[in-house]
């Protein structure tokens, strides 16, 4: 293992002895697979999305688009800055309007300004996707965008039952990365859309703290795949796999994340 990935893990847990201090990227809209097209909000946060134990502040954002029957459209123009209220503190975060109109599969990449963990004197930054489906019609859900830091997914992101797999491949300009480490959430609380806040009651509890944050590893090509226990949202982030690997003078960690949803069937 590399001293960049050992790092990157102690970076990403933000406090090495405590594993429920995972942080990622989350990008939250209720549905991703919806009937019909129409406006959909997005919500940009920070965050410990199992334990809700800390809001972190954003420090910005570099890139934001979308990218809907191969065509990229720039989405920068579209953040709005909010307040996020976590379970235990506010932070700084962003919102989006979007207008899903056409069929097909509507991919989100949002590359936040790397955060400086000042625990580790380090800096964290999750290249971030996430896909919106509007009427079942698969079109861009498995594209690969050459992204420094990437999970391309193997599986439709938003068409998984509970008890199914999400399977991917951890990819870093183009290039597989072998054996990547990769962290694995839940989001374990709802999101009030109007309040910008979290529920502070969690949906489930863990019996042990390597529960929250659950680590997998990619396999020689780079390939994963992960059991889905329950419905809802999960995120994945690739440890350190980013070509990028200093940033002012500090180590930096730079992490792909991907967030699917599983629904139950009834």
């Amino acid at each position: 293992m590399t001293k960049k990935i050992i790092l990157s893990s102690v970076v990403a847990f933000g406090l090495a002895a405590s594993s429920a201090m995972a942080h990622f990227q989350m990008m939250y809209t209720p549905e991703s697979a919806l009937e019909k097209g129409g406006k959909i909000t997005l919500k940009h946060v920070f965050t410990h999305p199992f334990a809700d134990e800390h809001t972190m502040d954003m420090a910005g954002v570099e890139e934001f688009f979308v990218v809907s029957k191969e065509e990229k459209t720039d989405l920068m123009k579209d953040l709005k800055p909010i307040t996020f209220k976590g379970s235990h503190n506010s932070g700084k975060a962003y919102e989006s309007q979007y207008n899903a109109r056409k069929m097909g599969d509507h991919l989100f990449v949002m590359t936040p300004k790397p955060y400086f963990e000042a625990n580790e004197g380090a800096y964290i930054q999750q290249i971030t996707k996430m896909v919106v489906n509007v009427s079942g019609l698969p079109t861009d859900w498995d594209a690969e965008l050459g992204l420094k830091a990437e999970i391309v997914p193997l599986t439709k992101p938003y068409s998984i039952w509970a008890g199914g797999t999400f399977t991917g491949v951890v990819k870093s300009n183009g290039k597989p990365v072998p054996y990547a480490e990769i962290e694995v959430e839940y989001m374990n609380h709802d999101i009030d859309m109007a309040k910008n806040a979290t529920s502070k009651e969690a949906k489930v509890t863990a019996p042990q703290d390597s529960f929250v944050t659950m680590g997998i590893k990619a396999n020689k090509d780079g390939e994963f795949t992960f059991g889905i226990p329950k419905a809802g949202w999960w995120g994945f982030a690739a440890l350190g796999v980013g070509t990028d690997t200093e940033y002012e003078g500090k180590e930096l960690s730079q992490d792909a994340v991907i967030w699917i949803q599983a629904k139950d069937m009834k």
